[in-house]
């Protein structure tokens, strides 16, 4: 057994598709398949149900691939560990945060985390919560950028920074008379939202949960969009939205088309965090991430 058949075993698991799985391993298929074969006559057990389209784990081989995975990650591991005494900042960084947050944080970061460190080349992805937490418990990701609460074992959490939320209306709205919004007067208006699978949609329907237990006629979901996009929405004045304030200061606000009106006291916020696994061996990687987000925040 070789660690090259444990990484094909993983990759068969992740993709489902020995062709797949053959092109992310950079091999051909005929060899990824007898590795897999070979891996099989030796453990003495079948390890996938093959399908015309698909192959998927067996029942008995699933505790093997999460085994195979740790294996893997403890091997990479012991090679960073054997690079750490040179350079920890001359390896790339995989780096990932949720569509909330990306748009307006890695423009600020990034510059300052290239001059702090020019040698380290950095990949950046933007993904739903669920799907950065699966990407970093796999190692495919090395932090990830989120909103707490964020739970899961073996993982660090560092609190990056806090922002609060600010309802963003048309100009010429009736509540830009207001100082400030009350949560409950939200359910006599066309309140735009993300899709399902963003926390901040959820976040948005902690502030009046009574918006979804009345299943609201007003309430309007926009399905896979954006902050830019209920942005561009209110400015056509089909409803109002909840920005935080990093989406709410990154954009151009003219006067004559929007107007911003803070929430009522106690302030709804959320707290942004970095997330690493606790066996990642590259401390000062993560440390110039956490030092190129400015003390201000943001939003600021």
């Amino acid at each position: 057994m070789t660690l090259t058949e444990l990484r094909y075993l993983v990759a068969l698991a992740r993709e489902r598709h020995f062709g797949r799985a053959a092109e992310a391993c950079q091999v051909s298929q005929p060899t990824l398949s007898a590795a897999i074969k070979k891996l099989e006559e030796h453990l003495g057990i079948t390890l996938f149900e093959r399908r015309p389209r698909e192959v998927r784990v067996t029942a008995e081989a699933e505790p093997i691939v999460i085994q195979a995975q740790r294996v893997l990650e403890q091997a990479e591991a012991l090679e960073a560990m054997a690079q750490q005494q040179k350079d920890q900042l001359g390896s790339p960084l995989r780096i990932g945060a949720i569509f909330t947050v990306a748009p307006y944080l890695f423009p600020v970061i990034v510059p300052r985390m290239r001059k702090a460190a020019p040698e380290m080349p950095l990949f950046i992805e933007e993904n739903y919560t669920h799907v950065l937490r699966g990407k970093l418990e796999r190692g495919e990701l090395d932090a990830i950028i989120v909103a707490l609460p964020f739970s899961g074992g073996g993982l660090v959490r560092a609190r990056m920074y806090e922002e609060s939320f600010s309802v963003l209306l048309p100009a010429d709205h009736a509540w830009t008379k207001h100082k400030a919004i009350k949560p409950d007067w939200l359910l006599d208006e066309t309140l735009l939202l993300l899709g399902e699978g963003h926390c901040f949609r959820d976040q948005v329907l902690e502030l009046c949960p009574a918006i979804e237990s009345r299943k609201s006629p007003n309430l309007v979901q926009i399905e896979g969009g954006s902050l830019e996009t209920l942005r561009h929405m209110v400015a056509s004045g089909l409803g109002i939205t909840i920005l935080p304030d990093s989406a709410l200061h990154r954009g151009n606000y003219d006067e004559e088309v929007f107007a911003v009106r803070p929430f009522v006291r106690p302030v709804p916020a959320r707290t942004i965090a970095l997330v690493w696994r606790d066996s990642f061996p590259r401390p000062k990687a993560i440390e110039v991430v956490r030092q190129a987000v400015p003390r201000e925040g943001i939003g600021n």
